[in-house]
């Protein structure tokens, strides 16, 4: 299981922006600023984001490759995904795939994909066989 991710940013206020407005619908709300002063010599500046207790995705300044990353996130219904994609599209992503059953996958594999300002792409996916009624 993974605990974070790094993307590297090329405009590190647009981003922030970016996804705090993207990934509110996930319920992903938490902030924090990491002073890389703080860490080992050498650490970057870090701006994290994460949800119930955990930062798990962090951005740093510098060049950005688009082609570097994909990074998927877990949706808790297909009405999520919806309304992840139209928070993401609302606040500047690119349409890289819009919300629908992605059947090359699964039947049950419920997704939408879209690209971020740097162009690292975004997956906001439900798979219904991982969600176990409470």
């Amino acid at each position: 299981m993974l605990d974070h991710v790094f993307l590297t940013v090329s405009d590190i206020d647009r981003s922030i922006a970016f996804y705090t407005a993207a990934l509110k619908p996930l319920g992903i709300t938490t902030r924090h600023d990491f002073d890389g002063k703080d860490g080992p010599p050498g650490h970057p500046d870090l701006k994290g984001f994460g949800a119930n207790g955990r930062m798990f995705l962090w951005l740093k300044a510098g060049p950005a490759d688009g082609r570097a990353a994909h990074v998927g996130f877990v949706a808790s219904s297909t009405a999520e995904v919806d309304a992840v994609y139209a928070a993401a599209m609302a606040a500047g992503a690119t349409d890289h795939g819009a919300p629908g059953v992605r059947l090359h996958y699964d039947p049950r594999y419920y997704a939408a994909n879209v690209l971020d300002p740097d162009g690292y792409s975004l997956e906001f996916l439900y798979k219904s066989w991982q969600h176990v009624p409470a």
